[in-house]
């Protein structure tokens, strides 16, 4: 179970595992800010969400965009298939690593359905959209840092 970590002004900073929230509720560097009903730790209840008591600045993490990552590229495209609209489960080079793309770039990935043989990232194999007569649904783009922020649905 994952902990989000909140700044002082609630927004969203990252996910912390439990164990950790807890010991930054005894340094007393953070508060509880939502807790699960039940098992606690000590005299701490057991938290989804901690909010720090100081304020962090976050302004080094807005100049530059985030780092590429497989998850990422997926949580960007809303795990669906940049080439048939089907469920994503694995990344693609729009133009192929062999071929001179970027290897881990925003803008040279999508999400695609993999896993079988008859799966989108399959049929294109090593070739470009074009020369696999695929399309595709929409263009790759550097996200911003609220789509790759960690908050979650508590």
């Amino acid at each position: 179970m994952r902990v989000l970590v909140l700044n002082a002004s609630y927004e969203p900073l990252h996910t912390v595992s439990v164990p950790h929230a807890i010991r930054m509720l005894l340094r007393r560097v953070a508060e509880v800010h939502e807790s699960d009903t039940g098992n606690g730790y000590g005299l701490f209840p057991r938290p989804r969400s901690v909010r720090l008591l100081r304020y962090v600045v976050m302004k080094w993490r807005y100049s530059q965009p985030p780092r590429w990552s497989r998850r990422g590229v997926l949580k960007r495209d809303n795990h669906i298939c940049a080439y048939c609209g089907r469920t994503a489960t694995t990344v693609d080079h729009v133009t192929p690593v062999s071929r001179g793309g970027a290897r881990t770039s925003w803008l040279n990935t999508v999400a695609a359905c993999g896993g079988t043989s008859r799966s989108c990232n399959a049929r294109k194999a090593d070739r470009s959209p074009e020369e696999a007569g695929m399309r595709l649904r929409f263009a790759p783009r550097v996200p911003s840092w609220d789509e790759m922020s960690p908050l979650v649905v508590l």
